[in-house]
């Protein structure tokens, strides 16, 4: 008897040497009062979060030219902070214009104060009652992050991700809230005959299903904020910002000049955008190369 028990239990862990590469590794529990920021990873048939390093460096005052949509977000963040009623937010409108940007600045403003940010890609967004489930009972406040929410024509998944988001969001703990960030107001490409089958009754204008459908996603979210392609004023404006930013720490004597300002507008026509990330790839372009030249 005890051969054969013997020669099985060698069997077992032969086999358990086999299965172990595909189990899924223990992961140790997140200290939130050390981190700051996590990812939620898939994997298999649930997943985990992953703490992240993440720098505050990004202060609410370098977003510049985007006053209103930063205090609207910051004020609807101090709610939920403070444990307040706040809305879910979508920030859409052209890339480049300080959306994700907003919400890394409000982690450095808040998080001496317990709030979190989670980041969750839009194909994992399935997984929210996964992610929410972990965070229930805990002091902190989570921002769940998810950049560039949109879906191309064709697909069918934000049908299937308006139930979750509506079955999420409605059951969501008061401790956590959803950001998200898209280049579409709705989420999902609209077209001229979508607009075929609505209907005027009674002088009311009634949209059509397709219409309905599509904003039935977006209107998830309590907060819209929009963010609009720069002028060119406001795209020097932040040009200058982010060179007196990075310049100073660095001790570089500078000055902004004509020959300096039609620099940034070559830098911003070379690449066929004038945004704020643009700007700021100009500045570090430019300080850089300063730099280069003083110390020969």
């Amino acid at each position: 008897m005890d051969s054969r028990l013997s020669s099985f239990l060698q069997r077992a862990e032969a086999v358990l040497v086999r299965l172990e590469p595909y189990l899924p590794a223990q992961r140790a529990a997140i200290d939130w009062q050390q981190s700051l920021a996590a990812r939620w990873h898939r994997e298999g048939r649930g997943g985990y979060l992953q703490p992240l390093q993440i720098s505050l460096d990004l202060d609410l005052g370098d977003l510049i030219g985007v006053d209103t949509q930063r205090e609207q977000l910051a004020r609807n963040t101090r709610q939920f902070v403070q444990g307040l009623p706040a809305n879910h937010a979508l920030l859409w409108g052209a890339r480049g214009t300080g959306k994700s940007s907003l919400v890394r600045a409000l982690l450095a403003e808040h998080a001496a104060v317990g709030l979190r940010l989670i980041e969750i890609e839009r194909d994992h967004l399935a997984d929210l009652p996964r992610v929410v489930e972990q965070l229930v009972k805990l002091p902190q406040r989570f921002v769940l992050f998810c950049d560039d929410l949109s879906f191309e024509a064709g697909e069918g998944d934000y049908r299937v991700l308006k139930s979750v988001l509506d079955g999420s969001l409605e059951r969501a703990p008061e401790n956590v809230l959803l950001y998200a960030t898209s280049n579409r107001r709705h989420l999902v490409p609209e077209k001229h005959s979508d607009n075929a089958a609505s209907q005027m009754v009674d002088g009311e204008l009634h949209p059509s299903e397709a219409i309905e459908d599509k904003i039935a996603l977006s209107d998830r979210f309590g907060l819209w904020l929009s963010f609009y392609p720069f002028t060119q004023e406001h795209y020097l404006a932040v040009v200058r910002h982010w060179i007196e930013a990075q310049a100073t720490p660095l001790a570089l004597d500078w000055q902004w000049s004509e020959d300096l300002e039609k620099a940034a507008i070559r830098w911003a026509l070379g690449r066929g955008n004038r945004n704020g990330r643009c700007a700021y790839q100009f500045a570090r372009h430019w300080v850089g190369l300063k730099l280069l030249e003083v110390r020969g």
